[in-house]
């Protein structure tokens, strides 16, 4: 029995017994000092090992599924794994070569579009076969990471309806920091308070047992970051630099790679958290070379180190809340910092959620009601209900990461469809997941509850008529607006205030035409009509809204950068 508890389990089922050996085999050689490895030759026996790993309460990391097994078969262990196991990764075994069968590549397709499937795996075929055992490794240790009853770096202890402890959940996923949530009344929650011996007046407290026992006591963002060991605050030395990139999503994160391995000295300011608004997808599956698919967290944190690493500085929780020209340089306004000259500024600050505008709603934000927060504190959730109203894809990713913990899961859309907005791999995972109700043509106009949001008001936008749902936890995924108002008044907006760059800076709207940056020299094309200050991603008009686009783009800008800055100044 103590074995079970400190050892999770990876299954592998396999109908051949020479593949199962060597899979056994090769599983045990790299992990089997710190996992239980159990191969079963039929689907009835890997539903067995499932329904008693739950039984004992045993953790399963993995499961492997043959793809030689017959579709029921298969389809039976792997709805076992997701229904008893949420947390368990679920991959197929495929043999080498097999990316040339298109009924292997359809399998894994349909198998991740509606859920059953996290990825795939080649077998081993030779004794030792590294890139098996790199994959395992990389499958598992993302297991790790999202199951909440291992052992982690940082630990939050509250009530788990406090709206103040999910922000700072959300903080640490988003930050890639790996933390734990424990219920205050709970056992463990108990062990963690009097590990802490925190003040005892305190709604939230965060634990650090990796950081020399850190104890925190309703922290502030920036208060959590600093103990960890993320920046909030300016140096000296970064008050002058030759590039300021504001925002950290994906188009940030990349001109400050490109800025930084380039010599600039660089230095990134992000309001809230590294990789912006695509931080908060739980899978990108079309970015390129990512064939397995990647959190948008862990490809933030992936930019973020390779920033660091070629010398780009940044500092969080803090925004630039003025711009303007200063001898030919640029000089901003850090809130609480003071200022930031630099030679050239890349706008890499995307865009902020809209709010939904009913103010029964309003008056439960951070106590249920969260805008555009990821759910990776799902599991806070576990037993209760939840809604999302969206019909973007983020708003599908959240629905589907609510299902594996909620008893309910309500998506509210507007519109009739939800195929006019949401891409259609994401439609078949909802349709096979059983606690989501999609609620068309819908929207939310009141909410009620005692302290913390306990009801929704749902109302139809055809009949008129009004729905009361149960709901612990509203996600508000409606789209965005660009944050630009802080800008000078000479860099060009459209209507909607995104950015103008290129020919379009240079004209700017029609009865508002601006003279071109420098007075023998058109913009560049992601050049504002300040000169010096660029604009990528979001936050440009015209800007296609993909992860790799604006990766692109920051990429891109620096060499236009480079150009702005061979121009000797005046």
């Amino acid at each position: 029995m103590a074995d079970w508890g400190t050892r999770p389990l990876v299954l592998a089922v396999e109908s051949d017994a020479a593949r199962l050996g060597r899979t056994e085999t090769e599983l045990a050689r790299s992990f089997g000092t710190s996992l239980r490895i159990r191969g079963e030759p039929s689907a009835a026996e890997a539903v067995h090992q499932l329904d008693g790993a739950l039984q004992r309460g045993e953790r399963v990391a993995l499961v492997l599924v043959s793809d030689r097994l017959s579709q029921v078969d298969r389809g039976a262990v792997l709805a076992a794994a997701r229904t008893q196991h949420p947390e368990a990764r679920r991959v197929l075994l495929i043999d080498w070569g097999a990316w040339s069968e298109p009924d292997v590549a359809r399998t894994i397709l349909q198998g991740t579009a509606i859920g059953d499937l996290h990825s795939y795996v080649l077998r081993p075929w030779v004794e030792g076969d590294e890139l098996f055992h790199r994959t395992v490794a990389e499958i598992v240790q993302d297991w790790s990471r999202a199951d909440p009853r291992n052992k982690r770096e940082v630990v939050i202890v509250a009530d788990p309806h406090s709206g103040r402890a999910f922000e700072l959940s959300n903080l640490l996923h988003r930050n890639r920091i790996p933390y734990a949530f424990r219920d205050r009344d709970s056992q463990r929650g108990q062990q963690v308070l009097r590990a802490a011996a925190p003040a005892p007046d305190g709604q939230v407290v965060v634990w650090m047992p990796a950081i020399g026992g850190t104890t925190l006591v309703d922290p502030s963002d920036a208060q959590v970051l600093d103990a960890w060991g993320i920046p909030t605050t300016l140096t000296e030395e970064a008050r002058t630099v030759d590039l300021l990139v504001v925002g950290a999503g994906p188009s940030g994160l990349a001109a400050a790679v490109y800025g930084a391995s380039e010599g600039l000295h660089t230095l990134v300011i992000e309001r809230e958290a590294i990789g912006g608004q695509a931080g908060t997808s739980s899978l990108i599956r079309n970015y390129l070379g990512f064939s397995r698919g990647l959190s948008g967290s862990e490809l933030a944190q992936r930019g973020y180190q390779q920033a660091w690493v070629f010398g780009a500085r940044f500092v969080l929780t803090r925004w630039v809340e003025a711009l303007e020209q200063a001898d030919g340089l640029l000089r901003a306004t850090v809130s609480g910092q003071g200022t930031v000259t630099a030679r050239a500024v890349v706008l890499a600050c995307g865009v902020a959620y809209r709010r939904l505008g009913v103010a029964s709603v309003e008056a439960f934000t951070g106590q249920g009601v969260y805008y555009g927060a990821s759910v990776s504190a799902a599991h806070a959730l576990t037993g209760l209900s939840a809604a999302v109203i969206g019909g973007g894809n983020s708003a599908g990713q959240a629905v589907l990461q609510l299902a594996r913990y909620c008893s309910a899961v309500h998506l509210v859309i507007r519109g009739p469809r939800l195929e006019d907005t949401m891409s259609a791999y994401l439609i078949e995972a909802i349709a096979g997941e059983p606690v989501i109700t999609v609620h068309r043509s819908c929207a939310v106009t009141d909410a009620a509850g005692a302290g913390r949001l306990e009801t929704l008001v749902l109302s139809d936008l055809t009949t008129g008529d009004t729905t009361t749902i149960a709901a612990d936890g509203l996600f508000v995924m409606i789209g965005a607006e660009p944050h630009t108002d802080w800008l000078p008044e000479q860099v060009q907006r459209d209507r909607r205030g995104f950015v103008l760059t290129g020919t379009e800076a240079a004209a700017g709207p029609p009865d508002q035409r601006q003279p071109a940056p420098g007075p023998d020299r058109a913009p560049q094309p992601h050049e504002t009509s300040l000169p010096g200050l660029f604009a990528v991603g979001d936050v440009r008009s015209g800007s296609v809204k993909r992860v790799a686009s604006a990766v692109g783009e920051g990429s891109v800008v620096v060499s236009e950068v480079h150009q702005h800055l061979s121009v000797p100044r005046a």
